[in-house]
This record gives structure tokens, C-alpha cells and sequence, in this order.
């Protein structure tokens, strides 16, 4: 039994495509694909990536999508458009932080970023579908598969898996990235980026860099190890 896995998108479609196929390539178009989340921001096209995957879940495809947090501010801008998320230590507002890439994902739908918070609140209502809204708004915070626990950012350590907090699921760094706790399953996340992943005993990093302009890993996870996918095969992956 094995899944495939793929790390922090970020508006990438193009990349996202490459990286199916070289699943599709390893394992067949039926694939098991878990996706750990940050679907938007700072790409070029996430409408695009998000249409995408949409249209492969309508279709049957075994696609799983994990709640990033990336995937939040979106949903929540139309819904209420003064939310801030308590997970940015400035406080600040997603169209408002540069670095958070509200802009390209907005102008991804065909919004100016650059008009008043009312104006582009009004664009964005009109443009952006229900669908896409429902569709990252819905997401689940976590995948329990017999190889792996994909979630986007973590877990509290010690913490049940029912009873973990969702701030953590999409967030977590300090008290997960330096833990050596045996969490149970492997833990597949991202949210960290990297400049390329990496396999630590009890976790597994997929996020490197997409969001920047570097690859966009998928990974194989069987009973005898894991593997990133590139476009001439696999490479086994160490514990560092």
C-alpha cells in the first residue's frame, strides 16, 4: 500500500500538472495524491490550481486536499472582510501584507489588487466562484493514511489527533519542527519551506519552495521508504 504526496502549491498550475504526472508515471492515473495544502497565494494562477483539482476531485480521482493556511485567508475575506488571522504575530490583513500574496491570487480571478479594500471586496464577491470559496473553506485539516499523517503545518506533540487544535494543524513550527517525539504515523507536512525535502524519523518535509520559484515535490511513501519523484525516476530519500 503506498501514497503519493505533494508539497505546498502556491498558485503553481504548471508545476502542479508536472508534478501529477510524474505521479501518474510512477503509479498510474488512479493514484492515492495527497496534497498538503496552500493551494493560493504568490503564484501566477491559483484560480487555476484550484479549478484543477476541483475538476479531478468531480471526476472520482483519489485526490486529497489538506487545509494550508494560505487556504483560509481567501474564504474568510469574502465572508468577513476584517478577519485576520491569529496566526500572523503583526496582525496584519492578508491584502494588506505583501509578502502573503493576496495580490496574485486576486488578480488570478481577474481582480485589480490595487483599488480600495470596498472596491476590491465588491470584485472579488463577483468574481471569485462560490464553488472555489466552499471548496477552500471545506478542506480537511488532516489525512490519516496506513503510511503517513498528512497535515500542512504539524502537530502538538503528545496531543491526540482528534483533539488537536487547527491553529496548530495550519501553523505549527516551534514545538514540532524540533520535536523527536514519536508521533505515531510518519508526519507529511509543509508550511516550512526548504530548499529541497527532507526526511527527518518521525516527519517529512515536501514543502520546497514552490511559492519562490523552485520545484514542487511529490514523494512516494511505501513500506520500504520514500522516494521523490523526479522526471527520470525515483530517489530514494535518507533520514538526515
Amino acid at each position: 500500500m503506498r501514497v503519493y504526496a505533494i508539497g505546498d502549491i502556491h498558485g503553481q498550475l504548471d508545476l502542479l500538472k508536472a508534478a501529477h504526472q510524474r505521479i501518474f508515471d510512477d503509479g498510474g492515473t488512479d493514484a492515492t495524491i495527497a496534497h498538503v495544502g496552500d493551494l493560493i497565494d504568490r503564484g501566477p494562477d491559483s484560480a487555476g490550481v484550484v479549478d484543477y483539482l476541483m475538476q479531478g476531485r468531480n471526476a472520482g480521482r483519489p485526490w486529497v486536499v489538506t487545509r494550508g493556511n494560505h487556504d483560509r485567508f481567501l474564504p474568510n475575506f469574502l465572508n468577513d472582510p476584517d478577519w485576520t488571522d491569529k496566526g500572523m504575530s503583526t496582525g496584519a490583513h492578508w491584502v494588506d501584507h505583501p509578502g502573503l500574496g493576496a495580490a496574485a491570487t486576486l488578480a488570478s480571478y481577474g481582480i485589480d489588487p490595487d483599488q480600495p479594500r470596498e472596491a476590491l471586496l465588491r470584485d472579488a464577491r463577483r468574481a471569485v466562484p462560490a464553488t472555489h470559496a466552499r471548496f477552500l473553506a471545506t478542506l480537511p485539516l488532516w489525512y490519516l493514511h496506513p503510511r503517513a499523517l498528512v497535515v500542512h503545518a504539524g502537530v502538538r506533540p503528545g496531543v491526540d489527533l482528534q483533539a488537536q487544535d487547527e491553529h496548530d494543524l495550519v501553523w505549527i513550527r516551534k514545538g514540532f519542527l524540533e520535536s523527536e517525539a514519536d508521533h505515531g504515523p510518519l508526519v507529511v507536512h509543509g508550511h516550512t519551506a526548504l530548499d529541497r525535502p527532507m526526511l527527518h524519523r518521525n516527519r517529512l518535509n515536501i514543502d520546497s519552495g514552490a511559492a519562490y520559484g523552485r520545484e514542487l515535490t511529490a514523494v512516494v511513501i511505501e513500506a520500504d521508504g520514500v522516494h521523490v519523484l523526479t522526471e527520470t525516476g525515483r530517489v530514494p530519500m535518507q533520514v538526515e
